[in-house]
């Protein structure tokens, strides 16, 4: 027997596994190796050419030392929380496998009408905070989206509390790694500033020395020339988004909703004051993914199908009834009428007892009292055509699941004429 499948293994997104499903990455994980690039060859060749000769400016208890470490001691931190953000669940939604049945109502038509059809809202209103906050209903992932929860294209999922998908790091940004992306993007910034402030005072030391001019310290050091340009554009580009999420998170904002409402004036619901929204979104505990990768999926066990009156006599009257209406109503109800309590209904309807039931009613009158049941419109009995199917969802289908007063003595009949 095959073993079966994991839930990584029949994943619906567009994200990437390894390691057996134990980290998900985003469908462009090879920019993660640019990324790593950027940060790891400029700090090694600081490293080489900069840190290198300034151990011999601080003698005392080997100071200069310090410098080396300092910069490769952050960068492997740097590198970790680039990691933890780009390898882990950034708080993907589950996806239905239908959509949410409570939802479908039929239109409001009286029977003089056209017959109504199935409607299903593809916008909720919840209330967040004391005030009204919109919810939509996602096509691909068949369910009302939670709030500040939007779907990503490039992966192909709903996230909870999206942030933006980040081309860097190769992962959306949601509930789950936003506190590792700022601190990874505010661990560039101070990076960038060390190697910037670094090269800098080695071009200085260079100057009180044998190089008394810039131009000639930069000559006899192009590495710190090299250095300094680069982490003076880096930092435009790391320091400034460092101060972007700094604002974000004393708003509570997210990226997506910044650049999305901040035209429209409303009131931010999620706002609960500066310090609190720095400490909800450092000082929380992260809440574990709703997704076991490395799980076995379970089959879903379905029952063996029944015939379609049973069917159409189990469902509920309305939104939940799914009714091919393959047969004329009246060969429908009549055999909706067979699997019945009908001792219940004769009580339900005040019927005697056995002595009371015997008047045992034809098939002929069955079929007539079938008839009459079923509704009109302007005076004509309308009945399906043969082809139709549930998608219509009209009113004469929703009488299919109208039960019909039969007495008990004229089951026998009514099997014989099925």
């Amino acid at each position: 027997m095959a073993q079966p499948q994991r839930v990584y293994e029949a994943w619906k997104g567009n994200n990437r596994f390894f390691f057996g499903g134990r980290l998900i990455f985003g469908p462009d994980a090879k920019s993660l190796l640019v990324s790593v690039a950027l940060i790891a060859v400029p700090v090694a060749v600081f490293c080489v050419f900069v840190a290198r000769h300034l151990r011999h400016h601080f003698p005392a208890y080997n100071a200069g030392y310090a410098i080396l470490a300092v910069a490769i001691v952050f960068t492997i931190y740097v590198l970790l929380l680039l990691f933890i953000t780009a390898s882990q669940d950034p708080g993907i939604i589950p996806r239905a496998s239908h959509p949410p049945e409570e939802d479908f109502h039929y239109d409001n038509l009286s029977l003089a009408d056209t017959p109504g059809r199935l409607q299903f809202p593809r916008i909720k209103e919840v209330v967040v905070n004391g005030m009204p906050v919109k919810i939509k209903y996602c096509e691909t992932c068949m369910i009302f989206r939670p709030p500040r929860c939007s779907h990503c294209s490039i992966c192909n999922n709903c996230v909870e509390r999206f942030d933006h998908h980040c081309p860097w790091v190769g992962q959306c940004i949601g509930k789950r790694n936003y506190r590792y992306f700022f601190l990874f993007v505010s661990s560039s910034s101070l990076l960038c500033i060390y190697i910037f402030a670094m090269s800098a005072l080695y071009i200085k030391f260079l100057m009180d020395e044998d190089y008394p001019t810039v131009w000639k310290a930069l000559k006899h050091s192009p590495a710190s020339l090299a250095l300094l340009i680069y982490c003076f554009i880096c930092l435009w580009f790391v320091g400034g988004l460092t101060g972007f999420h700094t604002y974000l998170i004393s708003t509570n904002q997210t990226t997506y909703e910044n650049f999305r409402y901040r035209s429209d004036g409303r009131p931010n619901a999620y706002d609960r004051g500066c310090l609190n929204n720095f400490l909800e979104v450092f000082c929380t505990k992260v809440q574990p993914s709703k997704h076991k990768f490395r799980a076995h999926i379970e089959e879903e066990v379905r029952a063996p199908p029944a015939n379609r009156a049973r069917e159409v006599e189990e469902e509920p009257v309305g939104a939940r009834a799914k009714v091919e209406d393959d047969l004329d109503i009246g060969g429908d109800l009549l055999k909706i009428s067979q699997r019945h309590n009908y001792d219940g209904i004769d009580i339900e309807m005040g019927g005697g007892d056995g002595n009371d039931r015997e008047g045992a009613v034809s098939d002929t009158k069955l079929i007539s009292n079938t008839d009459a049941k079923v509704p009109t419109f302007g005076g004509e009995v309308r009945r399906p055509s043969r082809g139709q199917r549930s998608g219509s969802w009209d009113l004469a289908s929703e009488g299919i699941t109208t039960s019909i007063p039969v007495s008990e003595s004229a089951i026998p009949s009514r099997r014989e004429a099925l």
